[in-house]
This record gives structure tokens, sequence and C-alpha cells, in this order.
């Protein structure tokens, strides 16, 4: 079996990234519709999340693993934040302007009449990476957003934040993270979406949600660092999935069991042994960071010029057009980006070999 302490290429962590993708793509069809929730599949049969909050779990706590080992393997904090920036914000600045330039005007906005104060705060909230606004946008349809599923790409960046305090403290590795985690989740419980906003809301987020997201990452952070404790067997990940369900009928510890019971799901997905194309599948060409950025406004875009369109005709008109779009950004902005990664890393060498004293 591959050694489960380490996310090294033999794992199936593209796997699930694409999957909770395309989740939030099947979940949103159900109910953006004509905003009924109750015909979404996991609110209908357990009352509590849907499909696409539990698959935005899961991305939360598979990039607490993978973040936290990204942060140990860095060689410096700059390094780890230039990686974290680069994954981020290319992408995300080329949904944001695709939406603005090309969405909105199909969506019902003048950008001819925009005042240029409008185009200050379009550019202040890609910089903070909000969802991009425009007004009149899909007028008349419900959650009239030029991209509703952007949202959680700051709260995000800001778990990416709270690794580099965490790390600069040294609590990192520290037993700390356990019981901040839980009291994240007790406040999380403790606090509902409807709370007043901060004014500051764009630099720190509601308070719950920021408790909640938070809590996921640092759940998967918490899978990280007792990695050379944990086992993954099939047998516990059985009694995981009965743990998992029980819990998806529970309102006040759906989401600590979506973390714990689920997070063990997901590693022991992760790490199967004897997978090679399972391994293979998203790996060497990453399309769930596209599809999520690209998949609302499309479904909206259907929603507004097919009348009558069903649920399963979004998902399936969605899912294709968006890999398209995904598979464009990955090609065209994300490799490019990532591919900084290796320059950065290269010069770094470059430097230190050059500090080094020279012998003789």
């Amino acid at each position: 079996m591959p050694n489960q302490k380490t996310a090294s290429h033999q794992n199936n962590f593209g796997l699930l990234r694409l999957v909770f993708a395309t989740l939030v793509i099947v979940s949103h069809s159900f109910e953006i519709i004509d905003g009924d929730r109750t015909r979404e599949p996991f609110a209908r049969l357990f009352g509590t999340l849907t499909v696409a909050e539990v698959a935005v779990a899961g991305f939360f706590i598979v990039s607490g693993y993978l973040i936290a080992q990204s942060y140990e393997t860095s060689e410096s904090v700059l390094s780890y934040l230039s990686k974290r920036v680069l994954r981020i914000y290319p992408a995300f600045i080329a949904a944001s302007l695709f939406c603005i330039v090309i969405v909105g005007p199909l969506a019902g906005a003048d950008l001819a009449a925009l005042p240029i104060t409008n185009w200050a705060t379009i550019c202040s909230r890609i910089l903070t990476l909000q969802i991009p606004q425009l007004p009149h946008v899909f007028a008349g349809q419900h959650y009239p957003s030029l991209n509703g599923s952007m949202w959680t790409i700051a709260y995000e960046f800001r778990c990416y934040i709270v690794v580099v305090i965490l790390g600069s403290l040294s609590l990192l590795r520290s037993k700390i993270i356990l019981p901040l985690t839980v009291v994240l989740w007790l406040v999380s419980i403790l606090t509902t979406p409807d709370w007043p906003q901060l004014r500051l809301e764009a630099v720190f987020g509601r308070i719950h949600e920021t408790a909640r997201l938070t809590a996921f990452f640092l759940t998967g952070t918490c899978f990280f660092l007792y990695r050379d404790r944990l086992v993954y067997r099939n047998k516990v990940a059985l009694f995981a999935a009965i743990g998992l369900v029980i819990a998806l009928f529970v309102p006040r510890l759906v989401g600590p069991g979506v973390a714990i019971f689920g997070g063990y799901l997901i590693f022991w997905f992760a790490f199967l042994s004897n997978a090679p194309r399972l391994n293979a599948v998203n790996s060497k060409t990453d399309l769930s960071y596209g599809i999520y950025l690209y998949a609302w406004p499309l479904q909206m875009l259907l929603i507004r010029y097919v009348a009558g369109i069903s649920p399963e005709s979004v998902i399936v008109l969605t899912v294709l057009f968006c890999g398209l779009l995904a598979y464009v950004s990955w090609t065209f902005i994300e490799r490019p980006a990532l591919s900084q990664k290796t320059l950065l890393r290269d010069r770094h060498h470059a430097r230190r070999s050059l500090d080094l004293p020279q012998s003789g």
C-alpha cells in the first residue's frame, strides 16, 4: 500500500477534487432554477446539508491536508505564499473578467453605462477574491448573482493565511491544532448564517462561515498532522460511512460529522492501494478549479435562455461546456502560472548556492 503519510502522486486527490466540483454542479442545478431547495437530493433526503455543501466541505478538508503539507515542504513563507497566490489568483481573475465582460451583458448588464467608480469597485473585489457584481444581472431569476459559487474562494485563501500564522508561531505541529479545531466547531454550531455582517467582511468573512469552513480546513490539517498514527482500513471506512449517514440527519452535528467521518472516508479513498487508473484521473490536467469557477454563470445562462429547462439538462450541458472552459483555463492560465513555481524554486536555489562559502 502506498504510504498515506504524504500526498505523493500515488493518490486519488485529483479524482476527488473533480468529483466534488461536479457534485456542486449537480446540486445547484436542482435549486437555482426556481429556488426550490427541497428538490435538491441531499436536502430532500436528509434535510440538513445539500450535496454542494458536502462537496465544498470535502474541498476544504482535502485542502487542509495538502496545504499543511505544502507549508511544511516550502523553503520559506514567501515561497509558500507565492505558490498559493499562483494557484488561486490567475484563474480567479480570468473567471471574474469572463463573468463581467461576457456573462454580464448576456445577463442584462449595461457595461457602457457603468461609472468609473464601479470599475474601481470591480477591481477591488477581484483583488479581495469577492464575487464579481454588476447591476441588473439575471433579473427575475432566483439567486441573481454573476457567480454564486465564488464566495468560498476568499475563505479558502484566508485558511492559507491561518496556516502561515500558526506556522510562524510554531503552533502548526503542536497539540493546539486539535482543540482549536474543536473550538471552531463549537463556534460554528452556536452561531447562525444570518448573523449581522461585519464591516470588514471582505477581510474576515462572516463569523459563522469563517468558523465552519476553517474548522473543515483544520480538520484536514489534523489528518495530516496525525498521519503517522492513522491507518485506513476498509472496515473502519464502512463504520465511517454509517456514521456519516447518521450525522447527515442531525442539524447540530452534521458539520463535525461530515468532517470526522467524511474526512476519514476521503483519505481512505485518496490512499487506496493498487489503483493506478484512479491515480491518473485529473492528476496532470486538473480541471476541478476551472469547473468550480465557471459552472454557476453557465447554469444561470442556460436557465435564462432555455425556457423550461430541466435540472438534468442543466447538469449535462453545464458539465459539457464547463469542462471545455476548465480545459482552456488549465492550459492557458493555471498551468503556465503554476510553472512559475518551478522558476521561483530554481532562482531560490541559485541564490542559496551563491551564498555558500567557496572551498579552496
